[in-house]
């Protein structure tokens, strides 16, 4: 896990998990280890085990990018191998002969990697494949492909092989037809009572791409809107199906960005410069995030944490991961502005996505007190605190939603939490008491979270915006008091069952 390379041709195999299907995606760049030991983590076997793969009919399958995919009616099964000591050796040897082999192989790879080409046809395929659509909506995709491609043909916009890929992108692919956003949608997508789990990914992709043209920021920027579709689906297939910190949460983050952008009036009182980092910074904020934190990574000794050097390794890899998005020229939304102006940009977005790093709350939270009270947005500091606050807020605002979308949200939480702490037990590594399947409940994980962390934050920028009182804060407060009253109820709970015990052992002996 953890790798920093973002590749746009994965594979998909299917595994047979004490007999429940297990999905795998993986590049065809990662590293025959990589692959071993994601293969190991989806069927629950501890990192380094010697592994084997076989097929429905007892053929091993061997273990690397070029492996044949299969289907969900024909699922591989992945088997611990016990061998002696010298096997190990022998195992491990070879392994480091592979590392060393890909590592010369990545090496002489860069330069592909870096002139690959994806186009709009290419990611409309490729979410043929992997989004998993309505088969209505797959039609629909391949019904679009075939006009796309009858239209370059017909204006000399290159040949494609005939598997559909295009061998000379040009930037003027013509515009695909998007979801018409009703005059509902578009009112709800400004109130964080907005409900994410109604919406398919492509649903959410065209939400995105309204908010942009909403905030003026195609025109502000010299966008090309084809070029900001490509930079969206690029995105989305950038983000890992965990259970939390998926293109989902990602959508989340950024729409209730959005409607804070909306009820705070930060249009008046902010610049458009200030409006894309702030969207750009929610929509990138967790690429390619790896399901497991920063502790983990850093206790575990990741790729991660290496290149990294400890620090914040996840978010310093979700900023690299988006910039080598948008270094695609086909993906570059910044492409039409000029080189100081982007990198003033890069840097902007880079410092709020290093702030969404939870080790860093207090000190973020801090030096916004410090100026709340005289604030002063024509202040470059001032308004630097802000954005850090802003972003901060949304990355963490699930309880602010009404009960029915917030707690969904706890649960998928729980679910990465408690795969981490399961790993880590395995590793014998340090384990959190709130990622402890054993230790931790609903109402505990969340009393202390919205009491000492997510309270004081928003309450301290309700004294900039009052407004955000009734719709934010007083939800949290609510949201407290329903996660108190349950755990009073799983106390008196957990005392009447430790009575009940205790009378049974005292009447045993009595006899």
């Amino acid at each position: 896990m953890g790798t920093s390379s973002s590749s746009y041709s994965p594979k998909t195999v299917y595994l047979d998990v004490d007999g429940k299907m297990q999905k795998v995606i993986f590049s065809r760049y990662c590293s025959p280890c990589d692959i071993r030991e994601l293969l190991c983590s989806s069927s629950n076997i501890a990192r380094n085990t010697a592994i084997s793969l076989v097929n429905s009919e007892g053929a091993l399958i061997s273990i690397d990018p070029t492996m044949p995919t299969n289907t969900p009616n024909s699922q591989y099964k992945v088997m611990p191998q016990s061998t002696g000591q010298v096997g190990d050796k022998e195992d491990m040897f070879q392994n480091v002969l592979s590392q060393v082999a890909e590592q010369f192989s990545r090496a002489f790879r860069i330069n592909e990697l870096k002139t690959e080409v994806t186009n709009r046809l290419a990611m409309l395929e490729k979410r043929v494949e992997l989004e998993g659509l309505k088969m209505v909506e797959i039609e629909k995709c391949k019904n679009d492909l075939r006009k796309l491609r009858d239209e370059m043909t017909s204006k000399g916009g290159g040949s494609f092989t005939e598997d559909g890929k295009k061998l000379s992108p040009r930037r003027d692919v013509p515009n695909y037809p998007k979801y018409t956003l009703s005059q509902e949608t578009i009112e709800a997508l400004k109130k964080p009572t907005f409900d994410v789990w109604h919406w398919e990914h492509n649903e959410m992709l065209s939400c995105l791409e309204y908010m942009y043209h909403d905030l003026g920021l195609v025109k502000e920027f010299n966008m090309n809107p084809i070029t900001l579709k490509r930079w969206l689906l690029g995105i989305q297939e950038n983000y890992r199906n965990n259970p939390f910190h998926n293109f989902r949460h990602c959508f989340c983050v950024s729409q209730m960005m959005y409607g804070m952008i909306h009820l705070c009036n930060l249009q008046e009182r902010l610049t458009m410069t200030d409006m894309c980092i702030l969207m750009t910074a929610a929509v990138c904020h967790d690429l390619d995030h790896p399901g497991y934190n920063n502790t983990y990574q850093i206790n575990a000794h990741t790729e991660l944490a290496v290149r990294y050097n400890d620090i914040s390794p996840l978010e310093n890899h979700h900023c690299a991961v988006a910039f080598q998005i948008i270094s695609m020229p086909e993906c570059n939304i910044f492409a039409n502005i000029e080189t100081e102006a982007f990198k003033h940009l890069r840097q902007a977005i880079i410092t709020l996505i290093l702030a969404t790093d939870m080790a860093r709350h207090g000190e973020i939270l801090d030096s916004f007190k410090q100026n709340v009270d005289n604030f002063d947005f024509t202040n470059h500091k001032h308004v630097t605190c802000l954005k850090l606050v802003l972003i901060k807020c949304c990355d963490i605002s699930n309880e602010v939603r009404p009960t029915e979308v917030a707690e969904p949200w706890l649960d998928c939480l729980l679910e990465e939490y408690f795969m981490q702490s399961d790993r880590e037990k395995s590793e014998g590594l340090p384990v959190a008491p709130f990622m402890d399947r054993d230790k931790v409940t609903k109402p505990t994980a969340q009393i202390g979270f919205i009491k000492f962390v997510l309270i004081p934050m928003f309450e301290t920028v309700m004294k900039l915006f009052p407004q955000i009182e009734e719709i934010m804060v007083q939800p949290l407060r609510d949201s407290r008091d329903h996660y108190e009253e349950l755990k009073q109820i799983d106390d008196a709970m957990t005392e009447a069952q430790k009575k009940k015990t205790e009378s049974k052992s005292l009447g045993g002996k009595k006899k």
